[in-house]
């Protein structure tokens, strides 16, 4: 059996009229790469922890997941291999949006603020400090693009294309959901700073949860007790690795395949810590 979609780390499998397994891999992407390297349990990793936050928000909106357990998928997927980074998933109509949900000044809207700008319509005034807590959370839609960097627009624009009640209904689920899980992974010492979420539209025409949630390659987690405002925070995700691509150009060029074993070998750590203070 091959996949019908493989992207930067799933690999999609098409089963049936109505459901899609979707397998999480160990490959690890970086500045628009999929790198020639893994990251070992990475993919077992973002399975667990999405699955986790799935079946624990069921009643804010329903989710994808049909089934979570490889003994009950196709033959083909009964391996050591596909367990625990494999699901079975309904089929949906996928929204062409990311809403990004963010509780803290950090990443793309730190540089739009100390630049006086606007971020996807949002005006934020106040003396803020890099890594501080915003006073509200705030949305911060994008759309979809299969190549290159998502495109960030503003609420109106996402009104224009679904319609009033589609876009308020999938903002009050996106902040319910950053409340709950942020408010759970903080009595676990983990801030979670700002979190992806996509969507679809199943064949009933109900608004269903897609993706992942609340994984290191969705949310960008920080440690409680490391926290400092006005400091760049540890990230529980891949910036190690990206900082070494970014400080070791060879001619201006990233060294894909030359990325020390020890650099690795530290992602893979990182992302098992994750995991473990969270749910373990």
């Amino acid at each position: 059996m091959k996949p019908i979609y493989s992207g930067k780390v799933r690999e999609l499998y098409d089963i049936s009229d109505e459901y899609l397994v979707v397998v999480t891999t160990d490959r690890i992407s970086a500045f628009d790469n999929i790198l020639p390297v893994m990251i070992k349990n990475k993919g077992v990793v973002l399975n667990t922890l999405s699955n986790f936050w799935f079946r624990n928000t069921r009643d804010i909106v329903a989710n994808h997941i049909v089934d979570d357990d490889i003994e009950n998928m196709p033959e083909f997927f009964r391996t050591e291999y596909f367990k625990d980074r494999t699901v079975m998933v309904e089929k949906l109509g996928i929204l062409p949006f990311e809403f990004v949900v963010r509780g803290y000044m950090f990443g793309s809207m730190w540089k739009a603020y100390k630049s006086g700008e606007s971020f996807c319509g949002n005006i934020l005034s106040g003396d803020y400090k890099l890594a501080q807590k915003l006073e509200r959370v705030i949305m911060t839609p994008a759309i979809k693009r299969d190549v290159g960097h998502d495109e960030y627009v503003d609420i109106e624009f996402v009104t224009e294309k679904l319609g009033v009640k589609l876009t308020d209904r999938i903002i009050d689920i996106c902040f319910k959901l950053y409340d709950r899980c942020s408010k759970y992974a903080y009595s676990k010492g983990m801030i979670i700073a700002d979190a992806k979420f996509e969507f679809g539209i199943n064949k009933q025409g109900e608004l269903v949860l897609a993706d992942e949630i609340f994984t290191p390659d969705s949310s960008r987690f920080w440690s409680v007790s490391d926290y400092k405002v006005g400091i760049s925070p540890k990230s529980y995700d891949k910036q190690l690795l990206r900082d070494w691509l970014m400080n070791n150009k060879a001619d201006g060029e990233f060294q894909f395949d030359k990325i020390p074993e020890g650099v690795l070998s530290q992602t893979e750590k990182i992302y098992g810590e994750c995991l473990n203070m969270l749910i373990k």
